[in-house]
């Protein structure tokens, strides 16, 4: 029967387990992996609420979508964005994904305007 299965194999309590050493590698992968993958995305997470907390009537935004805007209103849910002169949308509150410097509203709707008039 040595044909198939060696004889130090075979022989009961010849082999123990892997042990501490087996779980070394699986370990490292998992490490590895938090590193890598998970703690970064919390950290992206825990920034964006610090953000969406620290959002104020007048700041410049823009949306998952794109969306340039200055937030005209908010309340726990929900934004009232001014995307051009008295022309206003909501979204859900964490569809914004990043603040704008101050006067980037102002300088892109400008900047439209006057390619509007150039027609």
């Amino acid at each position: 029967m040595s044909f198939f299965i060696s004889d130090a194999l075979a022989a009961p309590g010849a082999a123990a387990g892997p042990g501490m050493e087996g779980m070394l590698l699986p370990l490292g992968i998992l490490v590895f992996f938090y590193f890598l993958f998970l703690r970064p995305q919390s950290k992206r997470t825990k920034e964006k609420k610090q953000m969406l907390a620290a959002m104020i009537k007048g700041t410049e935004v823009v949306t998952s979508g794109g969306i340039l805007g200055k937030v005209a209103d908010l309340d726990d849910n929900f934004v009232k964005l001014e995307i051009a002169d008295n022309f206003f949308i909501q979204i859900q509150r964490h569809h914004i994904e990043t603040m704008m410097p101050k006067g980037t509203y102002k300088a892109v709707t400008k900047k439209g305007s006057v390619e509007l008039n150039k027609r």
